[in-house]
């Protein structure tokens, strides 16, 4: 019998006529996949295709089929459009997401048992951003290492829980807000009542950091940290 992965491999095949769009895709997932921390391992798995078919994705050894390229970016948190955005014609671009349809996506703090459902992403060249609904529950694990570039702003919709960034720690629970430099480690470093849910919009600007990203930032130096936490 056939196994899924080799089913998946036989509708992938050589490098055909277009080369370039070959190496434009896997220049895209991997730098997509190493933004959000995946190994080939992670994503692969999650995806349902073998490791050495995403790798030779990556690295524009095969033309993957469009089944492939639809379990990637559903693992990767973005839609076949955006994957190809550099052979389109820019549009007006809108987020809407029905109750109940947000997709469940890989990140960094899934292997601590962290939910996350997208709500919004836009990987553009010039100003990236992400928007997820975030849920910790009994299982879930705190983790204060998380770092990436740019900037986050969470708000906490549900629970109660000790948020770190840095050397300080902040007392969040339901209608707190944070925003911060996420190239800073920061994380939930103490889950007290759970389940925990919270919106969480990354930002990631390339060049000149947006005027309101640095007023954010400034802001948020000034909250008041719980007595005893450091």
């Amino acid at each position: 019998m056939r196994s899924a992965d080799a089913d998946l491999e036989a509708s992938s095949g050589p490098i055909g006529g277009n080369n370039a769009l070959c190496r434009y895709l896997g220049n895209t997932i991997r730098e997509l996949r190493q933004r959000h921390g995946l190994t080939i391992a992670e994503v692969s798995q999650k995806a349902g295709i073998s490791r050495g078919m995403l790798s030779k994705i990556e690295n524009a050894q095969t033309s993957a089929s469009l089944e492939t390229l639809e379990k990637l970016v559903s693992v990767l948190g973005i839609s076949l459009s955006a994957l190809f955005k550099g052979y389109e014609v820019s549009t007006e671009k809108v987020f809407l997401v029905p109750s109940g349809t947000a997709k469940e996506v890989v990140r960094r703090g899934t292997r601590n048992g962290h939910t996350y459902q997208l709500l919004a992403s836009d990987p553009s060249t010039q100003f990236c951003f992400e928007s997820f609904l975030i849920t910790l529950h009994e299982g879930s694990e705190p983790f204060a290492a998380f770092e990436h570039p740019g900037f986050e702003s969470i708000y906490v919709l549900e629970g109660k829980m000790q948020y770190r960034h840095g050397d300080r720690s902040y007392l969040l629970q339901a209608g707190d807000a944070l925003t911060f430099q996420s190239d800073i480690p920061h994380g939930p470093e103490m889950l007290i009542e759970l389940p925990i849910r919270f919106l969480a919009t990354v930002f990631n600007v390339r060049g000149m950091l947006p005027e309101f990203a640095f007023t954010a930032a400034s802001e948020t130096t000034g909250a008041e940290e719980p007595e005893g936490q450091s």
